[in-house]
């Protein structure tokens, strides 16, 4: 910026600062690109400087000379150099650009966690997951109340996946004494469950059929 502040000496003939900011007051458009041209290398540096990003230094620097072709008045010779006042305003406009991102990127990460906190789906699942280990716990529990010969049979079948003809090798017990004892196993269960029981045990405990398959 110093550089800039002090301009460089310029080649015999080589319009000032001043005479091109008042050929860009005259609408000369060759003029700002003059100034483009002079300038553009310090703008973008400094603009780089306070923003650490190229893209966002190239926009604030096109819109620092886009600003001094639209309003060339803006401009008070009396108060200073025009460089100093051009480094100033792109100094102006890099902080207020980095002030943007930063609020962007503000917003994004409280949208994404609202949208974390309010997907349904997320809470369904959390509430289905609690209530499936209530569940398990409490048939885990009313299987501990059952004759062991009841127990056994029905936990091969619902945790083991075993087949009544399965269970009943396993146990070397006949195929109608583990059926009878599944049966008065999982009638003591839905007494034991209640409510609960009939909700949960669902279709596996209330019907004996379901372990009698073929296949597991």
């Amino acid at each position: 910026m110093g550089a800039v502040t002090r301009p460089a000496r310029r080649p015999e003939g080589d319009p000032g600062d001043a005479d091109l900011v008042a050929r860009v007051r005259a609408g000369e458009r060759g003029a700002v690109d003059d100034l483009y041209d002079r300038f553009r290398r310090p703008a973008f540096a400094l603009a780089r400087r306070v923003l650490a990003d190229d893209t966002l230094a190239e926009d604030v620097v096109q819109d620092v000379f886009l600003s001094v072709w639209r309003d060339p008045h803006a401009y008070d010779r009396a108060r200073g150099s025009f460089s100093s006042w051009l480094m100033a305003m792109v100094h102006h406009k890099a902080v207020d650009a980095v002030r943007r991102e930063e609020s962007h990127r503000r917003r994004q990460t409280r949208a994404g966690d609202d949208l974390a906190l309010t997907a349904p789906t997320t809470a369904r699942d959390v509430e289905d997951e609690a209530w499936a280990r209530v569940v398990s716990e409490r048939v885990r529990t009313a299987l501990g109340t059952l004759p062991d010969a009841q127990r056994e049979a029905l936990t091969l079948a619902y945790y083991g996946g075993y087949t009544q003809r399965e269970v009943a090798a396993l146990t070397r017990a006949p195929l109608g004494t583990v059926k009878t004892r599944m049966l008065a196993g999982m009638r003591r269960l839905k007494e034991e469950l209640g409510a609960v029981g009939g909700a949960t045990a669902g279709g596996a405990l209330s019907d004996p059929a379901a372990v009698d398959g073929g296949a597991r």
